[in-house]
């Protein structure tokens, strides 16, 4: 159940599918996902504008402290994956929404490919924060 009248993070449960399965991410911290689209224009004769926006995928990123290797593994794979074979398998990503009425709303997204944009800072006493990317060929809801 929702526990306020609009979403907030904790309302939120992601999992990651990778190419070998399921990845457990320990400490997910931020989830932030973006539409991509390609705007088309057009000038008509008579002076009237059009415009569309062309799906075009989705973006995005988690935020995470590390509390193990999963992140490092996964993408240590998919390197070792594509070295052997010449091509990045694809994952997937379920997102799973409580929404403020209690029901629940889930979106995949297919197609997914990832990057480490962050393996993180290592210093004394300090947590160690990482940032996985990712490009979805697109969202749907389930």
């Amino acid at each position: 159940m929702a526990t306020t009248q609009f979403s907030i993070g904790r309302d939120c449960q992601l999992v990651v599918i990778g190419p070998a399965g399921r990845v457990d991410i320990s400490y997910v911290t931020g989830f932030e996902s973006s539409q991509m689209t390609q705007p088309v224009r057009i000038d008509r004769l008579d002076g009237v504008q059009m415009a569309t926006e062309l799906p075009k995928g989705w973006e995005g990123s988690f935020e995470v402290e590390r509390g193990s290797s999963a992140v490092d593994d996964f993408i240590a794979s998919a390197e070792q994956a594509y070295r052997a074979t010449g091509s990045l398998p694809y994952g997937m990503i379920y997102q799973y929404v409580t929404e403020p009425d209690g029901s629940l709303s889930t979106y995949q997204f297919d197609g997914v490919v990832f990057r480490l944009g962050n393996s993180g800072l290592w210093r004394g006493d300090g947590a160690v924060k990482q940032k996985l990317l990712f490009f979805a060929s697109s969202r749907t809801r389930l």
